[in-house]
């Protein structure tokens, strides 16, 4: 989906709660498709502060991801460090989330296997998937160095050096 067509969408979400695309809410809307990192309310904030135009308050940020959210334009993602980080999502493939619980960093990465026994799953259930999301918390290769951890040991559900417990896949 291009941009323009993302952008018109938003508004026409906007229009129905009949509410405007102001200068702040296409400032915000604009930096947060200008970017492919993951962004937390707080960053993008910032990101706003820095840069030329018009100001934007926080208060404004927070509802304008709120509303972003809520439209299905950005995804959101617990990290587990206490704050949410977003994504736009229109224009993307599915995929899921490796977040590293050392540092912060996140990979994204699609599995076919994984989705595939994910809908075996609630056939077998007689779920009807709408969404998901799957989440998996560790320690990314730099970190699980740092830590003297391999891959195979926390695989197999082993504690990493220094914590009493593995962390487990977590599939939200």
């Amino acid at each position: 989906m291009k941009h323009e067509s993302i952008r018109k969408a938003f508004e026409e979400f906007l229009r129905a709660r009949e509410l405007k695309l102001t200068t702040q809410r296409e400032r915000i809307f604009e930096r947060a498709f200008s970017t492919h990192e993951h962004f937390s309310a707080e960053q993008l904030y910032d990101w706003l502060r820095e840069e030329p135009g018009a100001r934007v308050s926080r208060a404004t940020v927070y509802r304008t991801i709120g509303l972003l959210a809520e439209g299905g334009f950005l995804g959101s993602l617990d990290t587990g460090r206490g704050e949410l980080v977003y994504e736009h999502l229109l224009g993307h493939k599915h995929h899921d989330h490796m977040v590293c619980m050392e540092c912060g960093r996140i990979e994204e990465f699609h599995d076919e296997r994984i989705e595939a026994l994910q809908h075996e799953a609630c056939q077998r259930m007689g779920f009807v998937l709408v969404s998901h999301s799957h989440r998996l918390i560790g320690l990314c290769r730099a970190c699980a160095r740092k830590r003297g951890a391999t891959p195979s040991a926390s695989a197999a559900g082993a504690p990493l050096a220094g914590q009493g417990q593995a962390s487990a896949a977590v599939d939200e």
